[in-house]
């Protein structure tokens, strides 16, 4: 292929690919910016005084034959939630989070997050409140759709995070195009003009 041909090739090649870039960030700038704003207050979910989520508190004991049984724990949960926040809130589970190191358990709710941090051993009530942390990763990866308009199999997240996922590798692959493109048209015509004969 003659370096003519090949330049014209590259300087196509730029414009189609600032196109995608442009029209891509154009119509998924809203998303890029919630999943940008979400990942950066997650990685820093830890390090917020317990703004974001609450603390893990330490049992009494890590040694799990001197804990109590686990239904039992998620009566006493329940029972926290009602009497300490509101006894109409939903007592369903989003998961259990045991920590044996820590000598306890967490409860986490699925309406509006509450976590009960329980000693896993007496059932003493550790810790009240909210996980907004749970909130921003739901938002994070579309799941809070599938919770609002209670889809099952999650479908709304699988779509949200492929589309999100094949953009931003569209985003990053045609973002290096324009910054190696030109770079390439350059060293072409610096070797055309090298390899004209000399008169």
């Amino acid at each position: 292929m003659s370096e003519n041909r090949l330049i014209q090739l590259q300087v196509r090649s730029l414009k189609l690919f600032r196109k995608i870039h442009r029209w891509t960030g154009i119509s998924l700038f809203v998303f890029f910016t919630i999943v940008a704003l979400t990942a950066l207050i997650l990685g820093w979910k830890k390090n917020t005084g317990e703004l974001i989520m609450p603390a893990t508190k330490k049992g009494s004991t890590a040694e799990l034959k001197a804990w109590l049984p686990l239904d039992s724990l998620h009566k006493i949960a329940c029972q926290a939630l009602h009497d300490s926040v509101s006894g109409a809130l939903s007592t369903e589970l989003d998961r259990i989070d045991v920590r044996v190191d820590k000598g306890i358990a967490k409860f986490l709710f699925i309406e509006r997050y509450w976590e009960i941090q329980l000693d896993g051993a007496t059932g003493k009530i550790l810790s009240i409140g909210k996980r907004y942390s749970d909130f921003f990763e739901n938002v994070h990866d579309g799941l809070i759709l599938d919770r609002y308009l209670g889809t099952s199999g999650e479908p709304i997240k699988l779509v949200y995070t492929t589309l999100m996922g094949l953009a931003l590798l569209v985003f990053t692959i045609t973002g290096f195009w324009l910054w190696y493109g030109p770079k390439r048209i350059r060293h072409h015509k610096h070797a055309q003009k090298t390899s004209l004969p000399h008169h």
